[in-house]
C-alpha cells in the first residue's frame, strides 16, 4: 500500500498548523507508557523506533514525498483534503515549503532499544529543528503511535515469558539456561491483524527467544536491525506436521503415519508431530509405547504436539479425572512412564532426550505459570515442555495495555518558552502529563530510569535520551545483537 506519507495521520491533524498561537516556533513532545493494565508488569521493553525511522521517516518520506515532483505531491494532497474537509479549506504552502526543504527538520532523542522502562518515563522526545515547521512534531503523533506501541508491547510480553521460563529453569534444571530461548515459540502469524503487525510483533518476540514460525520477522530484523542470519541465530524452527497431513494418512493408519514420519521422512533430527487429530491419549498410551524402540533409536527428538483442550490439564494432569487414568496423570507423566529419562542436579525428572512435548494453543502467561509450577510440584523439570505463544497472547492487547501516548509538554511562542501540560479533572490520573523539557536518568540506588521534567535546555541535553534522528538522518544504528544483550542483562 503506497500512501503519501504526509497523509498518514488522523483527520483532525490537518488543521492544527493553523490553530497554534501566532508566533509559535517550537513544539516539543514525548512518547510515554503511562499506565499498565497488568499490576505485575510495571516496565516495558522499548523496541521498534529504528524501524519507524528507517521505514517511514527516511524511506517512505524520501521515495513517496521528497523525490516526487512537488506539483504532483501537492495535487495529491490537495485532492484528498479538499474532498475530505471541503474545497480550499486550508492553504498548502506549508506542505510546499517542506517539500522544498527536502528533509524532515526534526530531532528525536530516545532511550536505547531493548531498555526496560518504567511507567510514566518517556522512551523518546521529539521536536522540530526549524521554527517554521513547528507543526511537524505532533503531526507525526498518529503514525508514531500506531507503529511503536505494538513492537514494544510484544517485546515486553515475550520478556515476561522469558523471565518465567528462566526462573523455573534455575529452580528445576540448574545453571544451564541454553534451552530457555527455545521454550517460547512464536505461533502468532496467522492470527495477527496484517503482515506489518505480525512482523513487528514477531521481531519483538525474537528479542527474548529464538523459536519462531513467523519467517518474515527474520527479514525484518535483517532489514532494519543489522542482523545477519548467516553470522548469528536470529530465529529458527523444526519440521512439523499439521492436521491435514495426519488426516490424509487416515485415522486407521495414524500409527503408521507416525512411524513413517520418524523412520523414513525424518530418520534423524527433531520433528514435531501434531497428536490430537483424533485421540491424543491413544497416541500417548498406545502409539508411543509401540514406537518406543524406533524413537529411542533415532538420532534426534520426536516432539509430541497436543493442540486442543485445557493446556494445563493436558500437560500436568487433571485432578478431577479418574485416579490413575492418563488424563489424571497428564502427558508428561505418561511419557515418563514410557521413556524415562534423567534427574537434574536439582532433583527433577527430565524426559529422555529422544522425546519431548510442545503445546501451542491458547497459551497465556498465567497458563505458562500454572504449567511450569504444576510440573514442578509433580517433580518434573521445566525443560520437559516448549510452549507456542500465539495471537491469543500477542493480539489480545491494545495501545492501552501500557497506556502509550504522545503528548506535547513544551513549546515556544515569539521566543518565549512555555511549559505545557494536561491534567483532566475527570481522569483518574492516567492522562496527567509531565511538564516542560525532559531528561531521563538512572536512579543511583535502583538503577532504574527516572524522569526529570521542567528542565532547562542544559539539563535536557544530559541523561539517557540520546539523539537517534536529526534532520532526516539516522544517527544511531542499533544491531539485534546489541538489543538482545541489553534485554538479557535486565533479567
Amino acid at each position: 500500500m503506497k500512501t503519501l506519507p504526509i497523509l498518514l495521520k488522523d483527520g483532525y491533524k490537518v488543521g492544527h498548523k493553523f490553530q497554534y498561537p501566532d508566533g509559535t516556533t517550537l513544539v516539543y513532545s514525548n512518547f510515554t507508557p503511562r499506565k499498565s493494565r497488568n499490576p505485575e508488569q510495571n516496565e516495558i521493553v522499548f523496541f521498534g523506533l529504528q524501524y519507524f525511522i528507517k521505514e517511514y521517516l527516511i524511506r517512505q518520506f524520501d521515495e513517496n514525498f521528497f523525490q516526487r515532483p512537488k506539483a504532483e505531491v501537492i495535487q495529491q494532497y490537495k485532492r484528498r483534503i479538499d474532498n475530505y474537509l471541503g474545497k480550499d479549506c486550508i492553504p498548502y504552502d506549508h506542505v510546499e515549503a517542506l517539500h522544498d526543504l527536502g528533509y524532515l527538520p526534526l530531532e528525536i532523542k530516545a532511550l536505547a532499544e531493548g531498555s526496560l522502562v518504567p511507567m510514566r518515563v518517556p522512551v523518546l522526545t521529539i521536536r522540530n529543528t526549524k521554527p517554521e515547521f513547528f507543526w511537524l512534531t505532533n503531526m507525526l503523533e498518529t503514525l508514531m503511535s500506531t507503529i511503536l506501541w505494538k513492537p514494544s508491547t510484544s517485546a515486553t510480553t515475550a520478556f515476561e515469558y522469558f523471565q518465567t521460563f528462566t526462573n523455573y529453569a534455575r529452580e528445576t534444571v540448574g545453571d544451564d539456561l541454553s534451552f530457555v530461548p527455545w521454550q517460547g515459540h512464536d505461533f502468532s502469524f496467522r492470527g495477527m491483524s496484517g503482515i506489518e503487525d505480525a512482523v513487528m510483533s514477531g521481531a519483538g518476540h525474537l528479542l527474548s527467544f529464538t523459536g519462531t514460525d513467523t519467517i518474515p520477522a527474520i527479514d525484518f530484523l535483517e532489514n532494519y536491525y543489522n542482523a545477519d542470519c548467516e553470522a548469528e541465530l536470529i530465529g529458527g524452527s523444526v519440521p512439523a506436521t499439521e492436521h491435514s497431513v495426519m488426516c490424509m494418512g487416515t485415522k486407521d493408519g495414524e500409527i503408521e503415519t507416525f512411524e513413517r514420519l520418524i523412520t523414513e521422512v525424518y530418520p534423524a533430527g527433531i520433528v514435531s508431530i501434531v497428536s490430537d487429530t483424533w485421540d491424543f491419549w491413544q497416541v500417548i498410551t498406545e502409539f508411543l509405547p509401540q514406537l518406543k524402540h524406533q524413537i529411542l533409536a533415532r538420532d534426534g527428538k520426536v516432539v509430541i504436539r497436543p493442540d486442543s483442550g485445557d493446556p494445563v490439564k493436558i500437560i500436568v494432569g487433571d485432578p478431577a479425572a479418574p485416579v490413575g487414568s492418563p488424563e489424571y496423570k497428564g502427558a508428561i507423566a505418561c511419557m515418563w512412564e514410557t521413556f524415562g529419562g534423567s534427574v537434574t542436579p536439582q532433583g527433577f525428572k527430565l524426559l529422555d532426550a529422544h522425546i519431548g512435548l510442545i503445546y501451542g494453543d491458547s497459551i497465556t502467561p498465567a497458563r505458562q505459570l500454572s504449567i511450569l509450577e504444576g510440573l514442578k510440584q509433580k517433580g518434573f523439570a521445566s525443560y520437559n515442555v516448549v510452549l507456542g505463544i500465539g495471537s491469543y497472547t500477542y493480539e489480545y492487547v491494545t495501545r492501552d495495555t501500557f497506556g502509550f501516548a504522545m503528548k506535547a509538554t513544551y513549546g515556544e511562542v515569539d521566543g518565549e518558552g512555555r511549559d505545557i501540560f494536561k491534567d483532566p479533572k475527570t481522569d483518574d490520573g492516567t492522562k496527567k502529563s509531565a511538564k516542560g523539557l525532559m531528561a531521563v536518568h538512572r536512579d543511583a540506588v535502583t538503577g532504574k530510569y527516572v524522569l526529570q521534567d521542567q528542565c532547562t535546555w542544559e539539563e535536557e541535553a544530559q541523561g539517557e535520551l540520546k539523539t537517534v534522528f536529526l534532520d532526516g538522518k539516522l544517527t544511531i544504528d542499533w544491531t539485534l545483537s546489541e538489543i538482545r544483550t541489553r534485554v538479557q542483562q535486565q533479567l
